[in-house]
């Protein structure tokens, strides 16, 4: 059978396809993004037939009311934190893709699901790694090997061939731009390789109703590498973040079909693999034995979980003449909107100082219930005063100085008192929504920023 050869120009930042070259993307309007690629297109009979005669999923149309979904269980995987983030667990036929920063954990994470996970048969396709390699590391995690099966292959159409008499329960690829199709002439890691073998596995999935975990690589700009249409073609983007410097990682949830996309996953890592955190709220307040100026605790959301996050503050003298705004783990534009409040409202002559702001523990938060408590820590810096550390701020700032009332109060004043906090400054609005109010938890609820500047000024 005759093949066409032709040349094919794919946007590196959105995967769209252009016969001639352009200097700006129509799609997307990156500039400079359209690379050439030469594309072998064969017949539609010369494609890959997945497995045959084991697709769960019958073509005919249903009405909606007949489809039956009772049967259609999660499946539990001993790592509490991935059950959360996935929603409740791992859904049957979902594609899952997992994207970091190299060396921040992926590969041992997708390691221990796959020997952990107990009475399944797991199949864990590895183009970067040998089998070798692969068991050292398994080794190190201990876990169990016994139904965990290793196959080191890029070529997709041998790792179908490898599947069919195994007939794995889950897989896991590490990593998709390290594969490639024999169907496309480009080389592996490219747009076109990167969506054909990506399709090739989701018509898998959702044929036999396995699901997929898909490690992927990530680009300078800390997004996923290869086309934006990847993200689409799959179930669920999960973003695993964390400082390769600290031993704490984040699993959070970019897209979820099957649950929440505000849940959040904390590990730390070890010397024997990830180590779920099941109270994160003691990772991220520090044991200080004498009490120091700029700290803060606030009260942030991911979810359904509620974690006590400490704040530090340095306000130092301008020394090189343009003041410095540096924030770690908090909204830039959102530090300067409360500056601008505290120096309009409170009277604080802050334009000349350098002013830093880290949120302990390397995680991100953009809960506004912090604000009241990045405003407290700012201030306790600036005027050098202790802010008591069993004290917590839970409140949202507003351009006029007013406290506004954020969502579950109740839930956060709960945890507040389970980490030994006294003393709980809230937004006078919120006080009718906390209905069962701790016993050992002092609530002062304020309307205005200056109403607390008043007992601590």
């Amino acid at each position: 059978m005759s093949k066409s050869v032709k040349t094919t120009y794919f946007c590196q930042s959105c995967g769209a396809e252009s016969a001639k070259w352009m200097g700006k993307c129509p799609s997307c309007g990156a500039w400079n993004s359209m690379v050439e690629e030469v594309i072998q297109k064969s017949d539609t009979r010369d494609r890959p037939h997945l497995i045959q005669g084991k697709s769960k999923v019958s073509n005919k149309p249903k009405r909606l009311a007949d489809i039956n979904v009772s049967e259609e269980e999660r499946i539990l995987s001993p790592d509490s934190e991935l059950n959360r983030v996935l929603g409740g667990g791992i859904v049957p036929g979902s594609v899952v893709l997992i994207g970091g920063e190299p060396g921040i954990g992926k590969s041992t994470l997708m390691l221990q699901l796959a020997t952990k996970l107990e009475e399944k048969t797991i199949l864990y396709v590895s183009g970067e790694e040998s089998e070798k390699q692969i068991r050292m590391r398994a080794e190190r995690i201990q876990g169990n090997k016994n139904q965990c099966y290793i196959l080191s292959e890029v070529n997709t159409q041998n790792i179908f061939k490898q599947i069919e008499p195994l007939e794995p329960d889950v897989i896991i690829i590490d990593s998709i731009q390290t594969l490639f199709s024999a169907h496309i002439e480009s080389a592996a890691g490219s747009i076109s390789q990167i969506r054909q073998c990506t399709s090739e596995l989701v018509k898998y999935a959702k044929e036999v109703h396995v699901p997929v975990f898909i490690i992927g690589h990530i680009t300078k700009e800390g997004t996923i590498a290869g086309p934006k249409v990847l993200e689409h073609m799959v179930d669920t983007v999960l973003q695993f973040e964390g400082d390769r410097h600290h031993s704490y990682r984040v699993l959070r949830a970019l897209k979820n079909r099957f649950g929440s996309v505000s849940e959040l996953g904390i590990y730390e890592m070890s010397m024997s693999g990830l180590r779920e955190v099941i109270n994160p709220s003691e990772m991220l307040l520090s044991d200080w034995e004498n009490p120091l100026s700029g700290v803060c605790i606030g009260a942030a959301m991911e979810g359904n979980r509620t974690l006590l996050i400490e704040i530090q503050s340095l306000v130092s003298n301008a020394t090189y003449g343009t003041p410095q705004r540096s924030t770690t783990g908090f909204d830039p534009k959102r530090l300067n909107m409360l500056l601008a409040v505290i120096e309009k409202i409170g009277g604080f002559p802050l334009a000349t100082y350098d002013i830093f702001l880290n949120i302990t523990g390397g995680i991100k938060v953009q809960d506004p219930a912090l604000d009241l408590a990045v405003c407290m820590s700012i201030l306790s810096s600036f005027r050098n005063f202790v802010i008591p550390h069993d004290s917590c701020f839970i409140a949202e700032v507003g351009l006029g100085g007013e406290l506004r009332q954020v969502g579950q109060v109740q839930q956060r004043v709960v945890e507040a008192q389970k980490m030994g906090m006294k003393t709980a400054y809230i937004a006078k609005s919120a006080q009718k929504n906390i209905p069962n109010p701790p016993s050992e938890l002092i609530i002062r609820p304020f309307a205005t920023w200056n109403d607390i500047l008043s007992e601590w000024v």
